[in-house]
C-alpha cells in the first residue's frame, strides 16, 4: 500500500511472521482441533500454543482464555453471559459514556430483558467520574463495565480505582474491561486490578481479523452465546478458527516482547504529530487526556472550522490515512459520543481527527501527515471564505 497509514486503532497490518504462521495452518495444522486422530490432535496442539501465548502476554492462566470473533464477540459474551446469570432477570447494569458501540449497544438491548442501564459520567479528559460512580452503585448492580483504553481519545483508566470504588459498595458485581486497545501498548494486569472479565482483539496488535478473545476470571460465572459444542470450555460453541487462534497468539506475545520499547517510540511520534500542527496551526487542539496521560498510540486533534469527514476524504486523497473516531460507527455519520460526552463546545464535536500509530510508523510519515493536515485545514477554510 502506498501513503501514510496512521488509522492503527482501526485495525493493523497483518505481521509477516503472523502471516507465515496462518498460511502454515492451511496446510500443515488443517485438522479439527476436536477430532481425535493425529491431524486433529496437532490442530489442538497449535490451539493450546496460542492460549499459552494470549496468556502470558494478558497476565492470566491459560484456562481463562476463551476465544471468541473478536472484540465485539467477547464483549457481547461478557456483558450478556453475565447479566443473564441472574436466575430472576432484572439489575442494573453500568458503563461509562464513552464506551465502544459494542457496550453501549450490547447493555441497551439488555434493557428488554428487564435491565435498568446507567452511564457513567466521564470528565474533560474522559476520566470516569469516580464520585459519580459511586453513587450510581447500590445492592442492585449486576456488572460494570469500562474500558482501559477509549479507542477515540487513548483516555487511559484506572481500573483498579474502579474497582475499589465499586466493590466498597457491591463486592458481588460483576466487572468487565475492554482492553482491546490496550493489548501490545500498556501493562496488562487485570486479576490484581480485581476485574472478571476483560475482552480482546487481535487484528489492533498484527494479528488477524476475526479473532479475539474473552479472559475469563477463575469462578465468573457466564452464560453462553452459542449452544452446541463444548468448546472453549462450554463458553463458545463452535470449530475454532485455529488459523486465527494461532495467529493472535503469536501476534500476542510479539507485541508482549517489543510493548516497552514501542510505547516509547510512539509515544515520541504522537507528539511531534502534534507539536508540528499546532506550530502551524495554533488552533488546533488535542481533545481528551494530556498527551502524558493517555495512550501512547492515539490522539485526537481538533481543528475548528472545517468537518473531521471533509478533512479525511482530502487527506485521503493525499495518501494520508486517519479517521474521526470509530471505525465500528464510522458510516452512520453521526456525532461522536465519544466527543459529546466530553462537553468541549460544539464547533469541537466535528471537527476532530483521529490520529493512531502503530509499528511501521516512522518520523517521516508524522512529519509529511503534519504537512499535509496544515494544507487540507488551509485549503478548506480559503475555500469557505
Amino acid at each position: 500500500m502506498q501513503g501514510i497509514y496512521l488509522d492503527h486503532a482501526a485495525t493493523t497490518p497483518v505481521r509477516p511472521e503472523v502471516v507465515a504462521a496462518i498460511q502454515e495452518c492451511f496446510t500443515v495444522h488443517f485438522g479439527n482441533p476436536s477430532s481425535p486422530h493425529a491431524v486433529g490432535l496437532a490442530a489442538e496442539a497449535a490451539v493450546r500454543r496460542a492460549r499459552e501465548q494470549v496468556a502470558a502476554a494478558a497476565g492470566v492462566s491459560r484456562d481463562e482464555v476463551v476465544f471468541t470473533s473478536g472484540g465485539t464477540e467477547a464483549n457481547n459474551l461478557a456483558l450478556r453471559g453475565a447479566a443473564r446469570t441472574v436466575r430472576r432477570g432484572g439489575g442494573t447494569l453500568l458503563c461509562s459514556a464513552i464506551e465502544h458501540p459494542s457496550v453501549l449497544e450490547t447493555v441497551r438491548a439488555l434493557q428488554d430483558e428487564g435491565f435498568s442501564v446507567r452511564q457513567i459520567p466521564v470528565d474533560r479528559s474522559g476520566a470516569v467520574r469516580l464520585d459519580q460512580l459511586a453513587e450510581l452503585v447500590d445492592a442492585n448492580t449486576r456488572l460494570v463495565s469500562v474500558a482501559y483504553v477509549n479507542n477515540e481519545i487513548g483516555a487511559v483508566q484506572d481500573i483498579a480505582e474502579v474497582v475499589r470504588t465499586v466493590r466498597q459498595i457491591n463486592p458481588d458485581a460483576v466487572i468487565h474491561t475492554d482492553a482491546v486497545q490496550a493489548l501490545g501498548k500498556l501493562p496488562l494486569a487485570p486479576w490484581a486490578w480485581g476485574v472478571d472479565l476483560v475482552s480482546l482483539s487481535a487484528h489492533k496488535i498484527g494479528g488477524p481479523k476475526g479473532v479475539g478473545a474473552l479472559l475469563v476470571r477463575r469462578g465468573t460465572r457466564l452464560v453462553p452465546l452459542l449452544t452446541g459444542g463444548e468448546q472453549e470450555a462450554g463458553l463458545r460453541s463452535g470449530t475454532e478458527n485455529v488459523p486465527g487462534i494461532v495467529g493472535f497468539g503469536l501476534a500476542a506475545e510479539l507485541a508482549a516482547a517489543e510493548m516497552d520499547d514501542l510505547a516509547r517510540r510512539l509515544g515520541r511520534l504522537r507528539r511531534r504529530v502534534v507539536e508540528l500542527v499546532q506550530e502551524r496551526l495554533p488552533v488546533a487542539q488535542v481533545l481528551g487526556p494530556p498527551l502524558a496521560e493517555a495512550a501512547p498510540h492515539i490522539v485526537n486533534l481538533a481543528l475548528p472550522g472545517v468537518k473531521g469527514e471533509v478533512m479525511v476524504r482530502l487527506l485521503s486523497e493525499a495518501g494520508v490515512y486517519v479517521s474521526t473516531g470509530s471505525a465500528c460507527s464510522a458510516k452512520k455519520r453521526v456525532q461522536s459520543h465519544v466527543i459529546a460526552s466530553l462537553g468541549v463546545a460544539d464547533e469541537l464535536k466535528e471537527a476532530s481527527l483521529r490520529i493512531s500509530l502503530g509499528r511501521e510508523t516512522t518520523e517521516e510519515d508524522v512529519e509529511r501527515a503534519a504537512e499535509e493536515i496544515v494544507r487540507a485545514y488551509e485549503e478548506l477554510v480559503q475555500w469557505r471564505r
